[in-house]
């Protein structure tokens, strides 16, 4: 009775680790500084991060064309207008279709 006890604690366990490791898997830790220019010209798709559980700061990660992430400080000046850009990018290929 004591192994199953034992047995039962471990898979518990486990299980909770597993689980915590998988909700920092997409969480900038830090900004990319150097390839403004690169994000800027590539960029294809953004989403936003925000503080909230074990993600602690505040990003814009930007996915450029051929798969990169580069994540972003979202106060930096160009940042808005590259999402403003996109989304209207996004809306004018809706229109056509």
């Amino acid at each position: 009775m004591k192994w199953l006890t034992v047995l039962c604690l471990l898979v518990v366990c486990f299980v909770c680790l597993s689980v915590a490791q998988v909700s920092y898997d997409d969480c900038c830790l830090k900004y990319s500084k150097k390839h403004s220019r690169t994000i800027q010209k590539h960029a294809v798709r953004y989403r936003m991060q925000e503080v909230d559980g074990g993600c602690n700061l505040p990003a814009v990660i930007f996915t450029l064309k051929r798969g990169k992430v580069y994540c972003v400080d979202p106060a930096e000046r160009w940042v808005p207008k590259l999402i403003r850009s996109l989304e209207r990018g996004i809306w004018k290929r809706f229109e056509h279709v």
